[in-house]
């Protein structure tokens, strides 16, 4: 394991985990044979798996390799755990904290060009067991999984999820606010994502007109029911909705708070244009070098409702 994370997390250099810094030297070996670094910057020693999600898990390579394609074929948690002998509590904390670091490693995409953006909506969910939580309480009435929301129409029971998808299939899409899309959310969503120069295909939402103004983007608004007008359609955004509500339910329902989890799952998933190997082999290296110390804890006691700002 070390060797490997080793290997990847030094491919361009070795680079101190804890500062960023590159003036590493070796500093000996630990009891059990691994190999330890000292920062000259920070003055720190450390080791190859250090401020990683697989720091402290006990488990070699041959476990994360097996976990990591039951991801890919979408097994829930409990299969999940079988197949890999681990326990199912462990099982859950290990698909967060590698979708955490897919979320950070992907979560940096530029979409350029034609870009289509449309948002969609899910029911708020508070799944999950909360009768021992000590620091969340349920705003509602607790109604069976699957049920309709009280309020008809985008209230603030549903949670909205702008999404954005480019002639070249980057995509990104994450939970902004509740209720109908705002320009304040779109501006702080797409901050940097859509690139200077871009045309943005949308329906005919005001929220886009001044988001589009605000950033000096080419704006195409196509009106509910049309399908296309010359080059500018939005039967890619249409695509990838349905992908993702199909995607979505392959999970009996998601909890909002995990939400975002899931949308950059699905993005990887349903839009990269690598086999399914090399999909397999990318979210290994992603989950195994990524410069992220994540606590189970923290996995549990998110807000329940990742919204923007």
């Amino acid at each position: 394991m070390d060797e490997f994370v080793a290997e990847e997390r030094f491919a361009n250099g070795q680079m101190c985990p804890r500062c960023g810094g590159v003036h590493i030297v070796c500093n000996g070996h630990r009891k059990d044979g691994t190999q330890r670094y000292m920062c000259k910057d920070c003055k720190r020693s450390f080791i190859a798996t250090t401020n990683s999600i697989v720091a402290g898990t006990k488990k070699d390579l041959r476990v994360w390799e097996k976990y990591i394609s039951c991801m890919m074929a979408g097994m829930p948690i409990r299969q999940t755990a079988e197949t890999c002998g681990i326990h199912r509590n462990t099982a859950f904390y290990w698909r967060h904290k590698i979708l955490d670091a897919l979320q950070d490693r992907f979560g940096k995409v530029e979409l350029d060009g034609i870009v289509e953006v449309d948002e969609t909506f899910f029911t708020v969910s508070y799944k999950g067991d909360h009768k021992r939580s000590k620091v969340f309480s349920m705003p509602r009435e607790v109604h069976k999984r699957g049920k309709a929301a009280r309020l008809h129409g985008l209230s603030r029971e549903k949670v909205c999820v702008p999404c954005a998808i480019s002639r070249n299939g980057s995509s990104f899409a994450r939970v902004a606010n509740l209720g109908r899309i705002s320009t304040n959310s779109l501006d702080e969503m797409f901050r940097g994502k859509i690139t200077d120069g871009a045309t943005l295909v949308t329906d005919k939402a005001s929220a886009y007109i001044r988001f589009a103004e605000n950033n000096g983007l080419k704006l195409v608004q196509l009106k509910s029911g049309v399908g296309n007008r010359g080059v500018y359609n939005v039967q890619r955004i249409n695509s990838y909705h349905s992908k993702l509500k199909r995607f979505i339910r392959g999970f009996n329902g998601v909890s909002t708070k995990y939400l975002n989890n899931y949308l950059a799952w699905n993005n990887f998933v349903n839009c990269g244009k690598e086999t399914v190997v090399e999909k397999q082999n990318i979210l290994l290296r992603c989950a195994l070098t990524a410069v992220m110390k994540l606590k189970c804890t923290e996995v549990s006691s998110r807000p329940p409702i990742p919204m923007l700002g």
